[in-house]
């Protein structure tokens, strides 16, 4: 009796212990146990046994009964008693009486304790899980800082107070190294409720950048400044489209801060990432301009309908607009819509030489048409052999170094090249 006494006493211990660190009410463990207890009595006693019970909340003394109905002729022995069994347990038992039949839980014990046990720890499991995911599923997208506790493989588990989160590798910053015990300030990005890892956080997302901004800069947080749109390449490079609401607001130099104060800090958390603050306009051809920073850009010529750009910009600076392996030209093309093809100042004139020697070389085709004429012709646009088989005389000759008789030469040698080619 005594050692049962202490087994209850150590039993109460665990409750008030599970209680108190885990947030896990007494009275839930007592209803797994109950059920428990129940599911094990079943095994024993058959499928379709009634079975009431009860655990006392003070000393967790548990106890078990089979319920069965008093009858005359038993034709279910696992739901009726006769009459004279019945009287066994209760002396005044009447026909029709539903019976409580008690049950050594000792027996139980020896019987169901493991699976008890089993079905303890999972339900405890499901609790915390119901406990982790009501407290932190509104704390989605709220920056945390916690102490890494282990690895597995290349995701990294941080303790964050009340609960264990995974930073995977995929939303890691991939030149960061953590070690046990580390440092670590993420976001939550999201809480599942049946998964294995319930917590998840990120450093490599939009969002972490988005709230370390609005941690860092106060007009951001009230409204003032507002982030139109975030591109990321983490630990290497972003763009921000800042706008300001209010006209006496400067965007960039609100996230800047007084001598780069603001933006540091925040550069700093990103192990460095460079960070390219891009104020917002509606005029897409100024827009995809400044997308290309740091790169200064010479000319940018767009095709609306399938959102291409042709992006000219100076011969040192075309590294630059296109970034390490395509970095800074592909985050550009993210945050405007469009695609791009740049070039630098020399390609572009290279290609319009090679281009107007390419008309030049189509037009010597025309039987007489000398090199210089040819040119001439070419810069002044007319290019296309069939339109100049179809000028007057007057209007030919009428550019500068060609006279009456040489435009009647070169319309009648662009006749005879088209009959040519058509025969």
């Amino acid at each position: 009796m005594e050692k049962q006494q202490k087994s209850k006493g150590e039993f109460m211990v665990i409750l008030e212990q599970l209680e108190r660190e885990k947030n896990i009410r007494k009275e839930d463990v007592f209803k797994t146990i109950k059920d428990a207890l129940s599911s094990a009595l079943r095994k024993n006693y058959g499928k379709t046994v009634q079975i009431e019970t009860d655990i006392d909340p003070d000393t967790a003394e548990m106890k078990a009964f089979l319920i069965k109905k008093v009858v005359k002729d038993v034709y279910t022995p696992e739901v009726e008693i006769n009459i004279e069994h019945a009287k066994k347990y209760k002396e005044d038992a009447k026909l029709d009486e539903e019976l409580r039949i008690p049950v050594e839980v000792k027996d139980f014990a020896r019987i169901a304790a493991q699976t008890a046990k089993q079905v303890l720890l999972q339900k405890i499991r499901e609790i915390e899980k119901d406990k982790i995911f009501e407290e932190f599923k509104p704390r989605e997208g709220e920056i945390v800082t916690g102490l890494v506790n282990h690895m597995m493989g290349r995701d990294i588990f941080v303790d964050i107070g009340k609960a264990e989160a995974v930073l995977p590798y995929f939303e890691q910053i991939k030149k960061e190294h953590y070690a046990v015990n580390d440092r670590i300030k993420a976001i939550i990005q999201r809480v599942e409720k049946d998964k294995a890892y319930q917590i998840v956080l990120s450093r490599g997302s939009v969002e972490f950048l988005k709230a370390l901004f609005e941690n860092e800069v106060p007009e951001i947080a009230d409204g003032i400044v507002e982030l139109v749109k975030v591109v990321r390449e983490p630990g290497i490079r972003s763009k921000v489209i800042v706008k300001s609401n209010s006209s006496k607001v400067d965007p960039v130099g609100s996230c800047v801060g007084v001598r780069g104060s603001r933006i540091k800090v925040i550069m700093g958390e990103l192990s460095n990432e460079k960070i390219d603050l891009i104020p917002y306009t509606e005029d897409i051809v100024q827009l995809i301009a400044r997308a290309f920073s740091p790169a200064k850009v010479l000319s940018v010529a767009i095709d609306k309908v399938n959102k291409r750009a042709i992006v000219i910009v100076p011969d040192d600076q075309l590294a630059i607009a296109i970034g390490r392996e395509g970095v800074n030209k592909r985050l550009a093309s993210e945050i405007t819509g469009y695609s791009f093809e740049v070039k630098s100042e020399g390609q572009k004139s290279q290609e319009a030489a090679e281009n107007m020697q390419s008309r030049v070389d189509e037009l010597l085709k025309i039987e007489g048409l000398g090199q210089k004429t040819a040119e001439t012709l070419a810069a002044m646009g007319y290019v296309d052999i069939e339109k100049i088989a179809k000028m007057k005389t007057e209007d030919l000759s009428s550019l500068q170094g060609i006279g009456e008789k040489t435009a009647l030469k070169i319309i009648e040698g662009a006749k005879k090249l088209i009959e040519e080619k058509n025969k």
